[in-house]
């Protein structure tokens, strides 16, 4: 490259460069002196703008070709000399990549020299400036005709030469603000060790650094564990309720409900691979040529495959891939009983047939009935309608994965009206996808970031616990929730009775709550009212406060009792633990030492410590992901829940990513750590609402049996 155009270095001086990049009149030079002024260094103007003035004051002559060159001599050296001076950061209002697509798009030619040196200039970002801004006309610029095709131009000069690039929209205010808040993100990125690469990618992912980092923390130190205090039980964290409380409670949730925003919100997004786990390991390690099933289950203690078998015939989707099975083979019933068995579970699991363990498990046969066979979407239909309704309407929230929503609206679109003239109730049924935003980082063993055959950071969806991202968004006062696969057939009306019971026990601990805020925000507080609420907070609310409370002036009691109250609340169903695997209600201690009711998966326990193991085992109840939640405050305003979430109670699992060993981080769970800091009621309530669907067998249970 000619001396004149090379990029010098800044030696031990450590300069990030930003390039500000698009066609005329898109806000670059007013960017770039903002920024500049904002972090008190150098700004590089347009060589070209004082160079083309001049010409056309002296000669009136506009630029050719032959100006090529000269621009970008006088802008290398200008940014050499500017970079020499710059406070950590140097603007670039241009750079010779844009002197190199000017040449390409006026002359339909460019200068070896230029684009050599316009393609090796290094920068750690440009920023894309958009023509979402008025076009201003000045001596200089050609016509602001056009500029659509330009600006594609630009942009696609950044993919082909491989720039990290992020585009900048709006007005010059809010231009400034992106920039400042992604400026300094870049910087943390490069503190942490990120390429400019690397932080374009983490960028167009949403994820803030300051996410990254404490994730790269937990890979190197490891998750804390959670600190157990004792196991909550009837009578000591766990309410007991007869029939007849759940019944008054019930009825008071339908005196209350008729001025609340009511919805039930269904995570459904995970496919049904779990369910088949046994059956794919079959297809893998049966030998059809050389063994019979029966020798295959005595070989690997395969006593799920057995329990298949023998029940295949209650399966509700056992007669569709019978008749598929007669369809495709005319010897089917002299066919030998291991084969027909082996063929069955291959249709059912093939991607040219079934494909069961590849679709998500809302849209899978779950019930059948007599007129016809029922999807858990159907029968979480039937249940919002029941009791997820007021005034006559119904709002019904699914998450899903973007790919399988089109199944989930033919279904409903089969189903809904039919629900609705049955159930006198009209139902609003919505989506949201997991937030790229809450993807977490892969990393290697050695906990370094993991990256694909291209060179880039692979990272995963952040697990269960992102959702809490969607909860945050819903717009209701009473939000229910249940997991997809806990449905049950024929029984929606008894299952109401207790999801009922248990928003009505919400919204009296609610009003209680509320009335006590609307209290505290009064001029005349008394010492009575703090000891009252002091009590409904360790009584009602199992929220033992500091030992150091007693002694804070009367002014930080109330401010103390207002931060306690002021939270999201969450009524939590518990049933008696019959060894399903999964959370339990406990005693908690945090790490200020404060006592807390929390539901805790057995990961989160440190099994090597004897006494938290023993409390671990020493569970009577165990939680069927049953809840019923408050998101809104005492003002009738939205929380943000991301502030109630215990960022230390996540996990590290071990993956394998493109054929190697490597780690995973995922979030708090959603009814574990994401809502631990939410004022929390346990409540027993009867097995018949929990019936989860784990494994295929579990269809098998009488809960999803006909009667």
């Amino acid at each position: 490259m000619e001396e004149n155009l090379r990029q010098h270095s800044n030696g031990t001086k450590k300069i990030i460069k930003i390039v500000l990049f698009g066609p005329e009149s898109t806000g670059k030079t007013t960017l770039a002196r903002q920024l500049a002024e904002y972090y008190k260094t150098e700004w590089v103007p347009e060589f070209a703008r004082e160079y083309l003035q001049e010409k056309w004051d002296t000669a009136e002559q506009v630029c050719v070709i032959g100006d090529m060159l000269p621009i970008a001599y006088g802008q290398t050296k200008l940014e050499n000399e500017r970079a020499l001076t710059a406070n950590k950061f140097l603007f670039c209002d241009t750079n010779l990549m844009v002197t190199k697509v000017f040449s390409e798009v006026y002359y339909n030619y460019c200068d070896p020299l230029l684009e050599i040196a316009a393609c090796e200039h290094e920068y750690d970002l440009f920023f894309l400036t958009d023509i979402d801004v008025p076009w201003k006309k000045d001596d200089l610029r050609d016509k602001a005709e056009g500029r659509e095709s330009v600006f594609a131009v630009f942009k696609q000069s950044l993919i082909d030469n491989n720039k990290p690039f992020i585009t900048l929209s709006g007005d010059k205010d809010l231009r400034l603000k992106k920039a400042i808040s992604i400026i300094e993100e870049l910087s943390l990125a490069k503190d942490c060790g990120f390429s400019s690469v690397d932080f374009v990618q983490i960028n167009d992912h949403g994820i803030p650094l300051k996410n990254i980092q404490k994730q790269l923390y937990f890979f190197e130190h490891g998750m804390p564990k959670t600190d157990l205090v004792s196991p909550a039980k009837l009578f000591n964290g766990i309410l007991k309720f007869s029939e007849k409380d759940f019944q008054e409670k019930a009825l008071f949730f339908d005196l209350q409900k008729l001025n609340l925003k009511l919805k039930k919100f269904v995570p459904a997004s995970g496919a049904a691979s779990r369910m088949f786990k046994f059956l794919i390991e079959f297809l893998v390690d049966f030998d059809v040529e050389n063994e019979t099933i029966n020798a295959y289950i005595n070989r690997k203690q395969a006593n799920k495959l057995s329990v298949f078998i023998v029940g295949m015939e209650k399966f509700p989707f056992y007669e569709a891939i019978d008749l598929q099975l007669r369809t495709d083979f005319a010897d089917f019933d002299v066919m030998d009983p291991s084969l027909k068995n082996y063929y069955f579970i291959k249709l059912l699991l093939s991607s040219d047939y079934f494909d069961f363990a590849n679709k998500p498990k809302g849209i899978l046969p779950f019930h059948k009935y007599k007129t016809h066979i029922a999807t858990p979407i159907e029968e979480h239909l039937h249940e919002c309608a029941h009791y997820s309704s007021s005034n006559n309407s119904s709002h019904l929230h699914f998450t899903v994965s973007e790919s399988h929503q089109k199944h989930f609206e033919n279904i409903i679109k089969n189903i809904k009206s039919k629900i609705e003239v049955q159930s006198e109730t009209a139902i609003a049924v919505s989506y949201s996808y997991q937030n790229k935003k809450t993807d977490t980082l892969t990393v290697n063993l050695k906990n370094k970031p993991f990256r694909n055959e291209k060179g880039e950071l692979v990272f995963r969806p952040g697990g269960h616990g992102a959702l809490i991202e969607n909860l945050n968004d819903l717009d209701a006062d009473i939000v229910f929730i249940k997991n997809i696969d806990n449905v049950i057939q024929n029984n929606s009306k008894k299952i109401a009775l207790y999801k009922k019971a248990l928003a009505g026990t919400l919204i009296e601990i609610q009003q209680q709550v509320f009335n006590y805020l609307h209290s505290l925000d009064t001029l005349s507080i008394e010492q009575e009212l703090i000891d009252e609420i002091i009590l409904f907070i360790e009584e009602k609310l199992n929220i033992k406060v500091s030992d150091g409370f007693y002694n804070y002036s009367f002014e930080s009691k109330v401010s103390e009792v207002k931060s306690i109250l002021n939270k999201p609340i969450r009524v939590c169903g518990m049933v008696k633990n019959e060894g399903e695997p999964g959370g339990g209600p406990f005693w908690v201690r945090d790490s200020h030492g404060l006592v807390s009711l929390q539901i805790v998966e057995s990961f989160q326990v440190d099994l090597s410590n004897d006494n938290q193991k023993r409390i671990l085992h020493a569970a009577t109840h165990f939680n069927p992901v049953d809840l019923v939640c408050g998101i809104k405050n005492y003002k009738k305003e939205k929380f943000d829940l991301s502030q109630f979430v215990d960022h230390n109670s996540g996990f590290i699992v071990e993956k394998s990513t493109l054929g190697k060993n490597s780690k995973a981080y995922e979030l708090p769970g959603l009814w574990n750590g994401a809502m631990a800091k939410w004022l929390t009621i346990f409540v027993e309530v009867p097995l018949i609402t929990f019936n989860p669907v784990k494994t295929v067998n579990d269809l098998l249970k009488p809960a999803h049996q006909s009667k």
